[in-house]
């Protein structure tokens, strides 16, 4: 008799729960059998992707698929299996003196998640995406076969598969490039600034910072609007660090980390709650210009310190609601953004600003384009599609585009940019839907 793994699943926002079957195996022959014996296949890593990007009639978990499978110390290049997570290869790369050239705002993401997203940080203006550092993948393809992708070698599934959301087929495993460090800190500096129009000149003056990102009140508007705390920051030399900091430059103590422990209910988060956590977040720095030294981990992944942070939102879940506005209009489009969002009342805790740079024309099917992205969390409630419509109408009107990995129920016009992935074997969700709406 087959074994029944239909299942309840669903990622990070826990908005939409889907029952499907979903498998995980380590061997290449099962996961050959998967592909083949499946009509619609898509690859799921750590689940840590928001909305419906790796939901699928039949999911293939990559979590067996967890071994390192070389470290050249020497070049600072890491070669792995896809199922390893970010936090995995910064355990083994930092106390060797090297760190991720490019990561999220979450270390729990795998390495399949990083190529097929084609992760972006906060130095794209500085140093791209995932993919720059990228050397080469394998990928299994809907006939089960392996087949080596590089820029050189099967540049077309490559390049198609970089951002390509697990469409082109399944990562194996894959080899990349690491940047060397000499500590485990940063040298930041956090800076407060009134309004929009101060935030935005703060983010032109750092252009030359490898790392740049502000925190934003979604809620403020008037002469208010886009009031924001600017955190810039690169990585501290040894020389550079207090003494206690620079005894053991390259190890972390461990921390103690909360977990919350059950589903919030729904009338904890509301316009008022979310008005008040602002008001504290920004009142909580109490100078204009703060400098110091922050370990890695509090500077990349401040959220990470929190286990299960996401029944914060409760049953129903919540979206993360990711765009990205062309520089030339970014001022212009953001207020619009955030006015919308303000009179909506539907407030959002974590409000992030990021800059990106030009994007590498061969990464096709990445994300950024040349200009701001606002990334925002909002609960599920009866009113948030119109709000959705809002925005999604806000971002097409100023030329901009939304993130696949978050969505989960934005128009088709904002999120199908995507080329040269179209398989009758490699289906998601997502891609369903966005084909429906057309």
């Amino acid at each position: 008799m087959k074994p029944n793994f239909v299942q309840k699943v669903t990622n990070w926002g826990n908005y939409p729960v889907v029952e499907k079957e979903m498998r995980s195996e380590d061997t290449l022959g099962k996961i050959k059998n998967f592909v083949l014996s499946n009509n619609e296949v898509i690859a799921r890593g750590n689940g840590r992707c928001y909305g419906d990007a790796s939901l699928g009639e039949h999911i293939f978990s990559t979590k067996k698929l967890n071994k390192f499978i070389s470290f050249d110390r020497l070049n600072g290049i890491i070669e792995c299996e896809s199922g390893v997570l970010l936090s995995e290869v910064l355990e083994v790369s930092v106390p060797q003196g090297y760190f991720l050239y490019v990561t999220p705002g979450t270390k729990f993401i795998s390495v399949g998640g990083a190529i097929a997203s084609d992760v972006h940080g906060k130095n794209h203006h500085a140093e791209g995406c995932f993919s720059e550092y990228v050397t080469e993948f394998k990928l299994m393809n809907e006939n089960g076969e392996i087949i080596i992708c590089s820029r050189e070698e099967n540049a077309d599934k490559f390049w198609a598969t970089i951002g390509g959301m697990g469409l082109t087929g399944i990562i194996i495993s894959a080899k990349f490039k690491l940047k060397n460090i000499e500590s485990a800190y940063i040298r930041q500096e956090s800076i407060k600034a009134d309004n929009l129009e101060e935030i935005f000149r703060l983010f032109d003056e750092s252009e030359s910072w490898t790392y740049t990102v502000a925190w934003i009140d979604c809620l403020q508007k008037g002469k208010d609007i886009g009031r924001s705390i600017l955190m810039r920051g690169e990585h501290a030399f040894q020389h550079e660090l207090p003494q206690k900091m620079a005894k053991n430059p390259l190890r972390l103590k461990e921390k103690f980390k909360p977990t919350v422990p059950f589903y919030f209910p729904n009338f904890v988060l509301n316009a008022l709650t979310v008005k008040i956590f602002n008001l504290l977040y920004y009142k909580k720095q109490t100078k204009k210009e703060i400098k110091n030294f922050i370990d890695y981990e509090t500077f990349f992944y401040p959220l990470d310190v929190i286990n299960d942070w996401n029944k914060i939102y409760g049953k129903s879940g919540f979206i993360q609601y990711q765009m990205v506005i062309p520089k030339e209009k970014g001022k212009e489009g953001m207020k619009k953004i955030l006015e919308t969002i303000a009179n909506s009342g539907n407030g959002s805790f974590l409000a992030v600003l990021k800059l990106f740079g030009k994007n590498n024309p061969q990464a096709y099917n990445s994300f950024p384009m040349e200009g701001y992205t606002l990334a925002l969390d909002f609960k599920v409630n009866s009113k948030l599609k119109k709000l959705v419509e809002q925005l999604d109408n806000i971002v097409q009107e100023f030329g901009g585009r939304i993130y696949l990995t978050k969505d989960s129920m934005s128009k088709s016009s904002l999120t199908n940019y995507l080329k040269n992935v179209q398989s009758p074997k490699f289906v998601s969700l997502q891609h369903k839907r966005i084909l429906n709406n057309n």
